[in-house]
């Protein structure tokens, strides 16, 4: 079983003006695309090729040592990115059992935005910042390069692309102002989703 890119629910364009549609396009199109090509190649003869990448990720110890670090790699970038197109829309107000939780655990939606901002902007060189469930409990992560919560068994609830690729373009090297424009295209009824399945 081939790993394969996954299609976008939404237009290149359907995050502006907060992600521009070139943007989308080559993250999509381009450096998605390279994670699953390089993974499908990382795993031939390993008799791993039936393995989701998500499946790959939560037994990392598991993995062949001459292939280990190109399979967490390139199964990180695929499985990171098919997450994170799936927690994108505009316009999505926090709601339900999720709105809850981050009030209980961080005092407010604000405090919450404030601590997710300032992990994501004190991440050095290239990597993600997640709100997951970690024992039932919510937490805000950082982890480097494509490297997954999943290896760690922690659940992502909510994640951000920190490759300068996911901003470039539009932010240049102005991090803080693509992290605020982030919170303007979190798909909450997604997280929501993500949070209901993982607290069962």
């Amino acid at each position: 079983m081939l790993n394969t890119l996954p299609e976008l629910k939404y237009s290149f364009d359907a995050l502006e003006p907060f992600i521009d549609a070139k943007t989308m396009e080559i993250h999509h199109d381009k450096h998605h695309q390279g994670y699953v090509d390089k993974l499908n190649k990382a795993l031939e003869g390993t008799g791993l090729e039936d393995k989701s990448a998500e499946e790959l990720l939560k037994d990392i110890n598991g993995l062949p040592e001459d292939k280990k670090q190109a399979i967490i790699n390139n199964a990180g970038g695929h499985a990171n990115h098919s997450f994170f197109w799936n927690i994108l829309k505009k316009d999505v107000k926090p709601s339900g059992e999720i709105k809850d939780a981050i009030h209980e655990k961080f005092g407010s939606g604000e405090d919450f935005k404030e601590k997710f901002k300032e992990a994501a902007i004190t991440l050095f060189g290239s990597g993600w910042v997640w709100l997951v469930l970690n024992n039932n409990e919510l937490e805000i992560i950082q982890t480097k390069n494509q490297d997954s919560p999943l290896s760690v068994n922690k659940i992502p609830l909510l994640g951000i692309d920190l490759w300068e690729h996911a901003y470039y373009l539009k932010y240049q090297n102005k991090r803080p102002d693509y992290v605020d424009a982030f919170f303007n295209v979190i798909n909450w009824g997604a997280v929501n989703e993500n949070f209901l399945k993982a607290a069962k």
